[in-house]
């Protein structure tokens, strides 16, 4: 069952066009992986999926839902992790915390956010407010909101961005993990050798358009890893 349709998908900045005519489909329970040079339009997809841009033309549903219809029940129904972390900077670790679980209505809140801060090593920093924490915790206080209230549907932007080595096969294995128990997983990332060992399919953003999309193995194709098939790919649509 597709938990995510995108068709013809375009989106406008003014005059610009930031992605054109994007055909897309996510089955639940898989693990995409979308990936393309700065500047392609992987945000710019990720925001319209989301709910925070209106596409210029085409459709998208999420979870059955019409993104330009209803932009709040997506975002009500999916996890979201931004390129850019940005928890309130006076609000401490535990408010932030519990500020989101009171906004989804998350059950058992104290017991979920004692999870996230136990899973991340974030026991210490729990009374500290977000402006004096460090990126890389910051980075994982955001991961931590987007799956606290369990969606069944993740889109990350950059999800292993200032994470170290410990941290980055830490989430990793909670992300397959999540996807064998039947979550979906849209992520797009410039580290191709981690989203290599995670991604059941993928697709590659040039210059607003999906150039090449499929199994991992077809769009690598007969090159020895994703990396120089993407490069090969991106540098022969220039």
């Amino acid at each position: 069952m597709a938990v995510l349709e995108v068709q013809r998908l375009t989106k406008f900045y003014g005059s610009v066009p930031a992605i054109t005519d994007v055909d897309l489909a996510v089955e639940q329970g898989e693990f995409f992986g979308l990936f393309g040079p700065n500047g392609a339009g992987k945000t710019t997809l990720l925001k319209v999926l989301t709910g925070q841009l209106a596409p210029t033309r085409g459709r998208a549903r999420v979870l059955g839902i019409d993104v330009a219809e209803r932009p709040m029940a997506v975002k009500e129904a999916v996890g979201i992790v931004p390129e850019v972390e940005s928890p309130p900077s006076y609000l401490t670790s535990f408010e932030y915390l519990y500020f989101v679980c009171r906004v989804r209505k998350v059950p058992d809140a104290n017991a979920k956010i004692s999870r996230w801060l136990e899973f991340f090593d974030l026991g210490d920093v729990r009374g500290t407010i977000c402006k004096d924490l460090s990126k890389g915790t910051r980075q994982k206080l955001m991961l931590a909101a987007a799956f606290i209230h369990e969606p069944k549907l993740l889109f990350l932007d950059e999800p292993f961005i200032n994470l170290d080595p410990i941290y980055q096969r830490r989430l990793r294995d909670y992300l397959r993990e999540y996807v064998d128990g039947g979550g979906t997983v849209l992520m797009c990332s410039h580290l191709l050798e981690i989203a290599e060992k995670l991604c059941d399919r993928v697709g590659i953003l040039n210059a607003g358009h999906l150039i090449a999309q499929g199994a991992l193995a077809q769009v690598r194709g007969g090159e020895k890893d994703l990396e120089t098939a993407f490069l090969k790919l991106v540098e022969g649509k220039r």
